[in-house]
């Protein structure tokens, strides 16, 4: 209601203003996910928030998005687990294959990023580093002008979530199986309107069991088949035995890009194939999931190509989000904790 007053008056006209105080009430907009006109005005809205972040990052950061692109959008805190690496050889594979044609009928996309690291986490500042990298790799190709564009927000932070959640489309929540304790920021997306591109992880599990796994995007293993790859997970085996993996990969250290002679790539790489002290090989499970994800987020892409249709999905998120209310929480705990009620 605050940040995205555009959403919440469509959502008022359609059922009323009572969602506001129960969310609840949001069930009713689910037979609206197959009417024309509220998809168009859906569709309306979701162009004017994206409008108003063009507007705000070219302000803040000099960089030119284009509102026509569907935007991707992974905000949240830098850590290994939650796998921003992962999506940046994603990207990377996205760019290979638009440059060896490998890759067609391709939906123009802005990937966004917006992330702050622990000041002691050397790794994590590492993948900042390296997003920065391919940002800088990608948006230099002049044949991928008017394709695709890569951008690390600078000091993320509340407010500009405010202005990223509304303009998403694609969520991206790709933390491995069984690390994720909930997440909010899943929910959060889910309620503005954008679908869910992620593992079966966290409140991923409770999204796609209300909204339909339909209409998100679920790849990767299973926390019950991540526990059965224990002790015999093998990832220098897979990034040997696929070229699209040892391709991503070897630009930590093939010169394709550039970390300032610090290192920083060369650590990735061997904590992928040869662990630390402190952990296995690829301990979150990056290549394994690498090409599920891939084709993942390529299907969304291909999909968001039928904007009605896309905008269905959207909407029925945005309909079975009630029950992640914190009204609805404290209401269970007045009633079956505290006996208050």
């Amino acid at each position: 209601a605050l940040c995205n007053p555009e959403l919440s008056s469509l959502i008022t006209e359609r059922i009323g203003g009572g969602w506001i105080t129960n969310l609840d009430a949001l069930e009713k907009l689910a037979p609206y996910a197959g009417d024309p006109a509220a998809l168009d005005a859906f569709l309306r809205v979701k162009r004017q928030k994206k409008e108003q972040l063009c507007a705000f990052i070219e302000a803040r950061e000099g960089v030119r998005l284009s509102p026509d692109f569907l935007f991707d959008v992974q905000i949240k805190r830098l850590h290994e687990y939650k796998r921003q690496l992962l999506n940046a050889f994603s990207i990377l594979d996205i760019y290979f294959g638009l440059q060896d044609g490998r890759i067609r009928d391709f939906t123009p996309t802005a990937f966004l990023f917006g992330a702050k690291a622990a000041p002691g986490y050397y790794r994590a500042k590492a993948v900042i580093k390296f997003i920065n990298e391919v940002a800088r790799l990608v948006n230099s190709d002049p044949d991928m002008r008017g394709r695709m564009q890569v951008l690390f927000v600078q000091n993320y932070n509340v407010s500009y979530a405010e202005k990223l959640i509304p303009a998403a489309d694609v969520s991206e929540q790709i933390s491995t199986a069984g690390t994720e304790a909930s997440g909010t920021g899943n929910m959060k997306f889910m309620l503005n309107g954008a679908v869910t591109l992620g593992t079966l992880d966290g409140a991923n599990i409770e999204i796609v069991e209300r909204a339909g796994i339909e209409n998100n995007y679920i790849f990767g293993a299973t926390v019950e088949e991540i526990a059965a790859l224990a002790g015999r997970y093998n990832p220098r085996a897979l990034y040997k035995s696929d070229m699209r993996i040892q391709r991503a990969v070897n630009t930590l250290i093939d010169g394709t890009l550039d970390d300032g002679h610090t290192g920083m790539f060369r650590e990735l790489y061997a904590a992928l194939l040869e662990g630390a002290s402190w952990h296995a090989p690829d301990h979150y499970f990056l290549l394994h999931d690498f090409i599920p994800y891939c084709d993942a987020r390529l299907r969304a892409n291909r999909d968001y190509a039928d904007r009605a249709a896309f905008a269905g999905k959207c909407l029925l998120n945005v309909a079975h989000a009630g029950s992640f209310s914190s009204d609805r929480t404290v209401a269970e705990y007045a009633r079956d904790i505290w006996g208050c009620v």
